[in-house]
């Protein structure tokens, strides 16, 4: 199996931040759902997921750089063992110059470490199995419930809760790879890709949309529909809005981790027919006081 560090093209002295990224990358470039009946994709995927399995968790690279398990997990046995000699006082016989040890080859000491492996490896939980799940901006504020197509061809029902934001991780447990013996199964990690909705900017729990509105109800209000996350509402436009308006609806936004939700914001945006008017023409060609009036002057733009 190879380096972890080489399928995934990061160096040994990656941070774990870089060492996410090249996995997020490499992922969405190789799913399975993005490149369906490729094998070769599908092959690759597996690899790297398997070297961001080791190199995401902390301990287990640890336990990698330090030589005591390979690219794939496993124990690596040591080659020597020692014996340690105390000190006629109990003293450490590393530090007291009358104490000594000395590294031996040792039969015994390898047989019983090899049996411990063994009984360990009978019962080994298996892998945490890392997973990239797109979801739709409007799925990542209401919730939904997802089917994730697994590189075998399997496939995992994943309840999306409300308010999740992106690269967030969800863990199904006891859904990743099978262990040996009594060790179980590991867990199934799946981080969350939220599409961008060009309507919608999110900000923390706050949600903001600009709505086009006409003049006729910039000037006269008038009852307009809003699209939110959610489905369209039904608002307001107060007589005389303007470009720049922002309105709220509250209730709107995005989940609070406390209970209740955050606002959709809506900014107006006045919005003139396309193509000339000459109806508009000819009554902004009379309209003296509109003639007067002079935006940059009143200090709104």
């Amino acid at each position: 199996m190879r380096n972890p560090y080489e399928v995934l093209g990061v160096v040994p002295a990656a941070s774990s931040a870089d060492i996410q990224k090249a996995y997020r990358k490499l992922a969405k470039k190789l799913h399975p759902d993005l490149n369906p009946g490729d094998k070769a994709a599908e092959e690759k995927f597996k690899e790297v997921a398997a070297a961001y399995d080791l190199l995401g968790d902390a301990e287990k690279r640890k336990r990698f750089d330090a030589g005591e398990i390979d690219a794939a997990g496993a124990e690596r046995p040591p080659q020597h063992f020692y014996r340690e000699y105390a000190t006629s006082d109990g003293g450490n016989p590393y530090t007291d110059s009358s104490g000594y040890a000395d590294f031996i080859d040792s039969d015994e000491a390898l047989a019983e470490f090899l049996r411990r492996s063994e009984r360990a490896r009978a019962n080994r939980r298996g892998r945490d199995l890392h997973y990239s799940l797109p979801i739709e901006f409007a799925e990542s504020i209401a919730g939904a419930n997802k089917r994730l197509t697994l590189p075998d061809g399997g496939t995992l029902d994943v309840t999306i809760p409300p308010g999740l934001v992106d690269g967030q991780i969800l863990r199904l447990r006891g859904k990743g790879a099978p262990g040996t013996g009594s060790g179980g199964p590991g867990d199934a990690l799946i981080e969350v890709e939220v599409r961008p909705d060009p309507r919608f900017t999110r900000e923390g729990d706050d949600i903001s949309l600009e709505l086009p509105i006409s003049l006729s109800e910039a000037v006269l209000g008038g009852r307009v529909r809003v699209p939110t996350p959610t489905g369209a509402v039904t608002m307001t436009v107060p007589k005389g809005s303007n470009t720049g308006t922002i309105m709220r609806l509250k209730g709107k936004g995005g989940p609070h981790p406390g209970g209740g939700h955050g606002d959709q914001f809506v900014k107006l945006k006045v919005v003139l027919p396309k193509g000339p008017d000459p109806e508009l023409e000819e009554f902004v060609s009379k309209w003296d006081k509109g003639k007067a009036f002079n935006p940059r002057e009143d200090g709104t733009s």
